[in-house]
């Protein structure tokens, strides 16, 4: 007995030294650790790294940018089943320990002794905070101290619900997807309350090992995992028996769900991003920015959809030039090799590209990207007519084996709705009345053809320069090069609106006569003479300015340029934000030569619409964090009449609080009485000269101009109202013909047509107001004098200071007008 006292004292004592040695060893660590851990008090304060998104004025999401995908939430958004089932799979004393897991500990030492190595860390969730937000994933005996010390110190500093909360928001559960919410997006397109109990585990399975348990890759490993979840949750009574029986044998429904914005803006999208990163660096992907942008979304999808139309109708007009490519096919392929084949063409169609599989004389069989047998009927590939030259088209086929064969790689979409089987068509193999297995039907495709022409379209808000609406090409994923900001193309005579309103400026009027007869520059030095036409190759004589705008005369462009000298003229149109070093110093002014971009074009116009203030345009309005609070906020020039600018002042004297939402008026840039008389002018553009295909919107308050460079290599259209201003390029990135035919009433018109029409629906008329110093007065439609007896009269608009003179009783001569000018008057160097 006294033995046996003797041993349990020196096993207590044993016991005690060895606690005591281990507290000491502990004491030890941590002493020497401390020093170096971070302050677990700053979780309280912390900065998930979270993309930026971009939003629309409408609050519509149009990207997502930044390596991790996270949107994090507060812990009451979570639902209680996920969370059961993350601390049924990870930590399932949670709400009982002070940070670290005794027993998990004491089952990772018994397997270092046995091993040798570290296999499990029996870590807490606490403890996966700790590593997550402050340490590396190295496997090391000071890492795991500090996991320890930093768990014990984050217990102390925060609540259980703030702990799980950082820990569902921080944990990476593959795919990109960073937290729970991405998660659920990621794997089920869900939100967090629309998550089952099966989905909710098969998430909570991912930490472990987001790869080897990905339910996208890995189903029956992650079907493994979730089950053994479930187990744990009906053992630790979080769910029922029956809860458990139905969500085990519920069927896996993952799947990766992309990115999914509320519209595809992708050419905007852009240009925010690369503001984002202006204003904060490569920061602006990690620090959860959003990014609120000018552009409306029904307006952005209206601007591309009128894009994509016109290209493919211009695309229509000009014939089927050849398939994508061809692949020689064995006949052994499968339909995993096939789709391997198809993947290579995605970025080339904004289609379903399709390989063909058979042929026929009236039918042609195919194999579709998305894994569908189709087949185009003759009736649907009349788009086949044959491209000859960029003016002519052959006849559409009659026979298809003659224009496609086996290995053709084409572009095809589905025949509407009839794509879709109904319930009574067989999408299987079935049997048929005779008993034999009937081959399913083919769906219906019809024949297509990316364009290889391109457009921008860009739209502003004249009273500030905001940007409506942008589209930069037919399609981003085919090119991203955004055409509507970067590309310099000609406007042709688009360009004259600023000329002829130079010529207002310098006190022409409307109705000042200008000779459309022909001009000729010869120098001795060149072998060819410059001889500028008319689009039509007719001259018309003594022409009022008002006429040849809206018909577009060249001859009566270059006279006027010509007679107002070109330096005097750039001094004005330079006041419209364009570069004067992309404007040429000769009388190819007057014709558009200058490159410019559409978004230059437009902010003039813009200019013009809003009566001739000065604005810039701009897309980002405002950006803030994840808070909610501003960090940047834009700061446009405003348009502000007579009445805004009193109000304006009286409110800055009285330092009214309405002070702090100052803005600044826009300069005036041009003669307003001038502005006025031009948008009339432009308006009979419209009405009876080449842009008066946009009748058809039966607007009285829009007006415009058409514009198409030499050979047709460029067609433009550009109008407005005082309330929208929108600007069509349309031409090939390497400048070559349209075709003889399109002109920027046929290729540019109809694509601001679709745009307008939406964007000023159900909008009242929206008129220039007419300023003071204007008069309205009867002339003679031939010589532009004022006149109350000739046969053919008309009123117009003149500056009180430019009244015309009474006509006299007979005409003035024809002789007193330039025809052709000597070379001592004009020389080649002046031209070119």
């Amino acid at each position: 007995m006294a033995r046996f006292v003797r041993l349990s004292t020196f096993f207590a004592w044993c016991t005690a030294a060895a606690i005591c040695g281990a507290g000491i060893l502990l004491s030890a660590f941590y002493l020497y650790l401390a020093p170096q851990l971070p302050d677990a008090a700053q979780l309280k304060h912390t900065q998930l790294q979270t993309p930026m998104r971009v939003y629309t004025s409408d609050n519509k999401k149009i990207a997502e940018f930044g390596e991790k995908r996270r949107s994090p939430v507060d812990i009451s958004e979570i639902p209680t089943t996920l969370t059961s089932a993350f601390i049924a799979a990870e930590d399932n004393r949670f709400y009982e320990h002070g940070g670290i897991d005794i027993i998990g500990l004491g089952r990772a030492a018994a397997q270092l002794i046995q091993s040798g190595r570290i296999k499990t860390g029996g870590s807490t969730i606490t403890m996966q905070v700790a590593k997550n937000f402050f340490l590396t994933r190295e496997r090391t005996f000071v890492r795991k101290f500090n996991e320890i010390f930093l768990a014990i110190q984050i217990e102390q500093a925060l609540t259980k619900p703030e702990i799980l909360e950082l820990y569902l928001n921080k944990i990476y559960l593959g795919n990109r997807a960073y937290g729970v919410k991405a998660a659920a997006q990621v794997y089920y397109g869900k939100n967090l309350d629309e998550l089952s109990l099966a989905e909710s585990a098969m998430i909570a399975g991912l930490p472990k090992a987001p790869s080897r348990f990905n339910p996208i890759v890995n189903p029956d490993r992650a079907k493994i995992r979730r089950d053994w979840i479930l187990s744990r949750m009906l053992e630790l009574k979080m769910i029922s028996s029956l809860d458990y029986s139905e969500a085990k044998n519920s069927e896996l429904t993952a799947g990766y769900h992309g990115i999914q914005p509320d519209l595809a803006a992708p050419y905007v999208a852009e240009m925010a991003r690369q503001k984002a990163v202006e204003l904060f660096g490569s920061e602006a992907y990690t620090l959860g920015l959003n990014v609120y942008v000018t552009t409306d979304s029904e307006l952005q999808a209206s601007a591309q959809n009128a894009v994509v139309k016109g290209l493919d109708d211009y695309d229509k007009r000009h014939g089927y030039r050849e398939p994508l490519d061809h692949v020689e096919l064995t006949g052994e392929e499968n339909d995993v090799a096939k789709k391997q084949i198809l993947r290579n063409y995605i970025a080339k169609t904004r289609f379903t590209p399709a390989v063909i599989t058979g042929i026929e004389p009236e039918s042609i069989e195919l194999f579709t990207l998305s894994g569908e047998e189709g087949v185009i009927h003759i009736a649907n590939a009349s788009r086949a007519a044959p491209f000859v030259n960029i003016n002519k088209v052959g006849k559409a086929p009659t026979d298809l084996s003659e224009h496609f064969k086996i290995g053709d790689i084409i572009e095809v979409s589905a025949l509407s709705a009839e794509a879709t089987p109904s319930e009574d068509t067989p999408t299987e193999a079935s049997a048929d009345v005779s008993g034999e297995i009937a081959e399913a039907p083919r769906l219906p495709y019809i024949l297509e053809q990316s364009p290889e022409a391109q457009s921008a379209l860009i739209s502003l808000r004249p009273e500030d320069g905001a940007i409506l609406a942008l589209s930069g090409g037919y399609n981003f994923r085919m090119s991203k090069y955004n055409r509507a900001i970067q590309a310099k193309r000609q406007p042709g005579s688009n360009f004259k609106a600023f000329i002829y309103l130079a010529a207002l400026e310098e006190g022409n009027t409307a109705a000042t006569l200008i000779n459309d007869a022909p001009l000729v520059f010869n120098d001795k030095n060149l072998e060819t003479s410059w001889r500028p036409e008319n689009s039509s190759g007719k001259f018309y004589g003594p022409t009022r300015l008002r006429e040849a705008f809206y018909r577009s005369r060249n001859l009566v462009s270059i006279r006027l340029l010509k007679s107002m000298g070109i330096k005097p003229t750039l001094k004005h149109i330079t006041k419209f934000g364009f570069n004067e070093r992309d404007l040429p110093k000769d009388l190819s002014l007057a014709l558009g030569s200058a490159g410019i971009t559409p978004i230059d074009v437009a902010a003039g116009y813009a200019m013009i619409a809003n009566g001739g203030h000065y604005i810039e345009p701009y897309l980002v309005t405002h950006i803030e964090n994840s808070k909610g609070e501003t960090l940047y906020k834009s700061d446009p020039y405003v348009v502000c009449d007579k009445i805004c600018m009193v109000e304006k002042n009286a409110a800055e004297e009285e330092n009214d609080a309405s002070t702090e939402e100052s803005f600044k008026p826009a300069p005036r840039i041009a003669d307003a009485r001038a502005v006025f008389i031009l948008h009339s002018m432009m308006k009979d553009v419209i009405k009876k000269g080449t842009g008066r295909r946009a009748s058809a919107l039966k607007r009285s308050d829009v007006g415009g101009k058409t514009g198409t460079t030499n050979d047709q290599k460029d067609a433009w259209f550009s109008g407005f109202n005082t309330e929208v201003a929108t600007s069509v390029w349309v031409g090939f990135d390497n400048p070559e013909t349209l075709g003889r035919r399109e002109y920027g009433s046929r290729a540019a018109l109809p694509i601001w047509m679709d745009f307008m029409k939406d964007a000023l629906a159900d909008t009242p008329a929206a008129h220039l107001a007419q300023p003071e110093g204007i008069i309205s007065v009867k002339i003679n439609a031939k010589t532009g004098l004022r006149t109350s007896y000739a046969e053919q009269t008309l009123f117009e608009y003149f500056r009180t200071e430019n009244k015309p003179e009474e006509e006299r009783a007979t005409p003035p001569s024809l002789d007193q007008f330039d025809t052709i000018p000597s070379e001592s008057t004009a020389r080649p160097e002046d031209i070119f």
